[in-house]
């Protein structure tokens, strides 16, 4: 992932609840690749972007409750 979807990544991560820790793949380069990592430093970044993108593509239930 480029470093101009980072941001963007980030915003569907904190939304939706979807853990994990963005990270430059090289900390020298921050404008270079970046990736995801769990808890136990794992790359996680292929599961985050498919969690991200489902939830974003749900759609929002919206409905009316009547109370008598």
């Amino acid at each position: 992932m480029k470093a101009h979807e980072v941001s963007e990544l980030h915003a569907a991560m904190r939304q939706h609840g979807i853990p994990g820790t963005l990270a430059p793949v090289t900390p020298e380069d921050p404008a270079g690749a970046w990736r995801v990592l769990d808890d136990a430093g794992r790359d996680v970044t292929a599961a985050t972007l498919t969690a991200a993108a489902a939830a974003r593509a749900r759609q929002p239930a919206r409905g009316f409750v009547v109370a008598r």
